[in-house]
């Protein structure tokens, strides 16, 4: 039970609004009218977007417009990677792929989240048709807020996004590495348990398997190594369990020895979202090293075009969690609302006649 003379306190508050979403997340998660747009974008990128604007978007880029059939219907909006696409600023201190570097961060106005890496939608990577859905067979959306995501290559909606308040774009900035054969790597981060590996230790941690690429640039080259998504869960991924679909808020950065890294979202790798298959490989088909790639390499055989996230001479696997984002209009509105009752509640009555 929660006193309303202890309202005044920052901290009671939030606890109070988590407390009441989580007993009745209807309560939380108001319907949005429009959602805040920032992060590592360009000087004058919208701060925020409504219906209106999308659909101004869409028809000045109707490249962009795409519609998804699924189980509730066809949603029709813009590709997401398109409208991100559109205002993303490049790291010019970057020698190349900076794209792989970037990740989107989508929140509900109930404070639900899910990250997406910029290079799993990107064409010339993972391809995947994430949109910015703003209609449902031909009509606007009600219940769902006038825009949702929409991650029809997902196994699992966990990622569909609804009540879309917040789109925010992250980028991980550049350190040159000293480059080198490597010989181990560390995982760390938001895990329980930080391990290091070269390639006997990697070779015995798990089952091995051996996958043949059949998209370019490397059509028909084999690769032996463990499950990236198997090996992380081994390190303990730090998850609250108190949050809904936690892990969604979350990637892993891949860096090689010359400070080349590589972002995916652990949505991406998650056997019941993105579901794909990345090799940390230590090996080629016929069972011989990597040579100059150093022990281990990411190998992501599902990349469609450019073998941009084939991450060699690895030196560190680092799990993070995105930070909290801020409190939706729509609950700060109804705090102040709960904070008036606390002022009322802690003024002075007046004296009796």
């Amino acid at each position: 039970m929660f006193d309303l003379k202890t309202l005044t306190r920052p901290a009671a508050l939030f606890g109070l609004f988590m407390a009441l979403a989580a007993a009745n997340p209807a309560f939380a998660a108001a319907t949005s009218s429009q959602f805040s747009f920032g992060g590592y974008l360009n000087a004058g990128s919208p701060a925020s977007v409504d219906l209106a604007a999308l659909q101004a978007y869409a028809a000045a880029n109707p490249t962009a417009v795409k519609t998804v059939a699924t189980t509730s219907g066809i949603y029709e909006g813009v590709s997401l990677s398109a409208f991100l696409g559109s205002y993303l600023k490049t790291d010019p201190s970057v020698p190349k792929n900076d794209i792989l570097r970037g990740y989107a961060v989508a929140t509900g106005s109930d404070g639900y989240k899910a990250v997406f890496s910029l290079a799993e939608m990107d064409k010339s990577f993972g391809n995947h048709n994430d949109i910015i859905a703003y209609k449902l067979n031909g009509a606007d959306l009600t219940s769902s807020g006038f825009a949702r995501i929409v991650a029809p290559d997902d196994v699992k909606a966990g990622r569909w996004v609804s009540n879309l308040s917040s789109l925010y774009v992250g980028h991980i900035p550049y350190t040159p590495g000293t480059g080198g054969v490597s010989d181990q790597f560390s995982i760390d981060g938001a895990v329980t348990n930080s391990i290091s590996y070269d390639v006997t230790s990697l070779a015995a941690a798990l089952p091995a398997q051996t996958v043949t690429v059949a998209t370019p640039p490397l059509t028909g080259s084999s690769f032996t190594g463990v499950s990236l998504w198997d090996l992380l869960n081994l390190s303990g991924i730090v998850t609250d369990a108190s949050v809904k679909n936690d892990i969604l808020g979350k990637f892993v950065v891949a860096t090689g020895s010359d400070g080349y890294q590589a972002i995916f979202s652990l949505g991406e790798l998650h056997p019941s979202f993105g579901n794909i298959p990345v090799l940390v490989a230590y090996a080629n088909g016929v069972g011989a090293g990597l040579g100059s790639k150093g022990f281990a390499e990411l190998v992501v055989p599902g990349d469609v075009a450019k073998g941009g996230r084939y991450v060699s001479n690895l030196t560190g696997l680092t799990v993070v969690s995105v930070a909290a984002v801020p409190l939706p209009a729509s609950a700060l509105l109804m705090v102040s609302g709960l904070l008036g009752c606390a002022w009322h509640a802690r003024r002075p009555k007046p004296l009796a006649a």
